[in-house]
C-alpha cells in the first residue's frame, strides 16, 4: 500500500468519525471542533485529488469564518439545550425514515456512477501544464453545471431571507427612522430664524 492510500484511508477515516461525533456529541462546543476537524480531514482528500483551489477554499471559508461563527454564537449565547432536546424521543422515528431514504439516495447514486465510469472505461484525468486548478474548477461551473450553481445561490438567497423573516422582531414604541420624510421636508419646516437683539439671550 502506498503512502497516498494510507494517506486517504486515514483522512477518510477520520472524516467519517469527525462527522459521527458531530451529530452525537452532547456538549455543543465539542460538536463544533468536532466539524472543523472533519473540514480539515475534507480539505486534505481534496489535496489528494489534486483540488488545491477546493481545499483552500474549504479550509479559508468553512474552517476560518462559518465553524468559527458557530462557535461563537453557541459559546456567547445562553440557550438551553436540554429543553430543546425535549422533543427528541418523538422526531426519531421520522429522523431515522429520512436518514435512510437518504442513505439508499446515496448508495444507488454511487452505484450508477460506478458502473457508468466502469462500463465506459474513462480515467480520471490529470491537469495539463497549461490549465490551472481555478481554470478548471470555473470552466465547469459556469458551463456544465451552470444551471445547478444558479439554483444554489437562489437556495441560499431564500434560506437568508427566511433566517431574517424568523428572527425579525418587531417592537412598539420605539423611534425609528423615516428616510422619506426626512429627504422631502422642506426648509421652512427644519430651520426657524429668530431676531435677537445683541447682548440677549433668546426666550422660549
Amino acid at each position: 500500500m502506498t503512502l497516498i492510500a494510507i494517506a486517504f484511508y486515514l483522512m477518510a477515516a477520520v472524516t467519517c468519525i469527525s462527522g459521527l461525533l458531530v451529530i452525537t456529541a452532547k456538549n455543543p462546543v465539542h460538536s463544533v471542533l468536532w466539524l472543523i476537524l472533519a473540514f480539515f480531514s475534507a480539505a486534505g482528500l481534496f489535496i489528494l485529488l489534486g483540488a488545491e483551489f477546493l481545499a483552500m477554499l474549504l479550509v479559508v471559508v468553512y474552517v476560518g469564518a462559518v465553524a468559527v461563527l458557530f462557535l461563537f454564537v453557541v459559546m456567547m449565547l445562553d440557550v438551553d439545550f436540554v429543553k430543546l432536546r425535549q422533543g427528541f424521543a418523538n422526531y426519531l422515528p421520522i429522523g431515522i425514515a429520512v436518514g435512510a431514504v437518504l442513505l439508499f439516495e446515496l448508495v444507488m447514486v454511487s452505484i450508477a456512477v460506478a458502473q457508468k465510469g466502469a462500463a465506459a472505461g474513462n480515467e480520471p484525468q490529470a491537469f495539463t501544464a497549461n490549465e490551472s486548478n481555478i481554470r478548471m474548477i470555473g470552466h465547469a461551473l459556469y458551463s456544465t453545471y451552470i444551471y445547478l450553481f444558479e439554483a444554489a445561490g437562489f437556495v441560499l438567497l431564500v434560506a437568508m431571507v427566511g433566517a431574517i423573516v424568523l428572527t425579525l422582531r418587531t417592537r412598539p414604541n420605539v423611534k425609528r427612522q423615516d428616510i422619506f420624510s426626512q429627504v422631502t421636508r422642506r426648509r421652512n419646516d427644519a430651520v426657524e430664524v429668530v431676531p435677537a437683539k445683541s447682548g440677549e439671550g433668546i426666550s422660549e
